[in-house]
């Protein structure tokens, strides 16, 4: 186990998220809480990361961080070689609805809307027409096995067929950074099992680059690299060592 220290030298164009010397401390009361401190690393496209550690250890915060939903104190958020560490909120979001895609335990779509449209909503928040949202939202669920569930609401789908669309909601502007929290955590063990295979064929096969927080070991220990959160530092693990 060794301190994961991000190679700072001349920017590489497969190098789509570099977090250096990350520092965010909450205040609860008198009591200060160090929460990352100075926790670095990098995400190169086409790999999927495992973020683990206990409850509380600071995941969360790390991936709002990275995503640019929380600003640190300190350090940098570098995106495709950008320095989004300080942007204005409007320049923040629009490099999130650009660049990132977010997928959470619970699949949080919009349960007036079908698969479909919930798949076709991002693009059309990004100004895709109508016609070519549901054409790319119909081949995206179609990859995940939805061809015939497109018509259908949240409530009439499984929870399994859920997250699938979830996962292509957040792939809907071909993003080139995926950031996930426990995105199947909220599954059974078989179901689990399948989304994960098919969340990591997605990865593959877009070149994403991917960090995904998750307390399942056997699961993490399958992506190419693992991440524990510790002390508020990010600590390089071989993946072959959790099981």
């Amino acid at each position: 186990m060794q301190d994961f220290t991000p190679h700072l030298g001349p920017p590489s164009d497969s190098v789509v998220l570099r977090l250096v010397d990350l520092r965010r401390t909450f205040h609860q009361g008198s009591r200060k809480i160090e929460v990352l401190a100075g926790a670095s690393a990098e995400l190169r496209e086409g790999e999927a990361v495992a973020l683990v550690g206990p409850s509380g250890a600071g995941k969360s915060t790390l991936l709002h961080t990275a995503g640019l939903l929380e600003t640190p104190d300190s350090g940098q958020v570098i995106i495709a070689g950008r320095d989004c560490s300080r942007m204005k909120d409007d320049d923040r979001t629009r490099i999130r609805r650009a660049t990132m895609g977010f997928i959470y335990q619970f699949h949080q779509l919009l349960p007036e809307f079908s698969a479909l449209e919930n798949v076709a909503m991002p693009q059309l928040i990004q100004g895709r027409s109508k016609r070519e949202a549901h054409a790319r939202a119909a081949e995206l669920l179609t990859t995940v096995g939805l061809a015939e569930r497109l018509d259908h609401r949240p409530a009439e789908l499984s929870g399994g067929e859920q997250q699938r669309t979830a996962i292509c909601r957040a792939l809907a502007n071909a993003p080139r950074l995926l950031l996930a929290d426990e995105p199947t955590g909220n599954l059974d063990p078989k179901t689990a099992e399948i989304v994960f295979q098919e969340l990591i064929e997605l990865i593959r096969v877009k070149r994403l680059a991917a960090l995904i927080a998750t307390h399942n070991l056997e699961l993490a220990a399958r992506m190419d690299r693992v991440l524990r959160m510790e002390g508020g530092q990010l600590i390089e693990l071989e993946p072959h060592s959790l099981v």
